[in-house]
């Protein structure tokens, strides 16, 4: 992945934009906002290359602010990304569809990695046990994958 693709341009914030149209309250369209711009943050982080997270920051900071105001920042959606709200978003059949749509540079089959990296991230900050409802999730996908992989051998 290159430079270039990291950049949060117009086309990703249209593409995070229209997941968050497929809510159908103000609830559920700001945790598919959150839950479409964390993964897409996430997934940002892969690559080989040297990263200025301070301006990657402002530049998800900027679109969060102009997108769901004020009192949100990456840091707060990186925090929800590790709390069970993230799991009814990603245990919504609509988000998953619709992620999968409007984001294809983002695997579904990539979402338990990114969540866990999430996760650790978090432990090595806070020192908090991670243990909860997004690695009980983690660990049912782990399960499904392993059942499907099973099932078609």
């Amino acid at each position: 992945m290159s430079q270039e693709t990291t950049k949060l341009d117009t086309a990703l914030q249209e593409k995070i934009l229209a997941v968050t149209r497929c809510g159908l309250t103000a609830k559920e369209s700001t945790g598919f906002f959150r839950v479409a711009l964390g993964l897409c943050y996430l997934a940002t982080l892969m690559t080989k290359e040297a990263l200025d997270f301070k301006k990657l920051d402002k530049e998800f900071n900027r679109f969060i602010y102009r997108s769901i105001g004020p009192g949100h920042s990456i840091t707060s959606i990186l925090q929800y990304m590790s709390g069970e709200g993230v799991v009814k978003v990603l245990d919504s059949a609509r988000f998953m569809r619709a992620f999968g749509d409007y984001c294809p540079h983002v695997p579904l089959e990539s979402i338990p990695f990114l969540l866990g990296l999430n996760l650790g991230v978090a432990k090595d900050f806070s020192g908090l046990d991670v243990r909860g409802p997004v690695a009980d999730w983690i660990e049912r996908q782990r399960i499904l994958r392993e059942e499907q992989e099973g099932g078609a051998a």
